[in-house]
């Protein structure tokens, strides 16, 4: 899907605020929480999640969900 049509479904979704994240290749994000839930698409690369003692790499193409209030880390 591209990033268009991911915004659009987002929007249908009820998001409201959608943007493109860039990070580089070793980026890395220790656990932290968000007031609401978030949607995260991964557009290319890969982003590996950890939520709720449970480890996850998303690639290319797929979509990872964070409950609001979820504590969770990303590299």
């Amino acid at each position: 899907m591209s990033p268009h049509a991911w915004e659009k479904q987002l929007r249908e979704e009820g998001f409201s605020r959608t943007y493109v994240w860039q990070d580089h290749a070793h980026a890395s994000y220790p656990d932290h929480t968000h007031a609401t839930e978030t949607a995260h698409i991964i557009l290319e690369g890969e982003m590996t999640l950890t939520m709720s003692g449970q480890t996850r790499t998303f690639r290319a193409g797929e979509r990872c969900d964070v409950p609001a209030g979820a504590v969770h880390s990303a590299r």
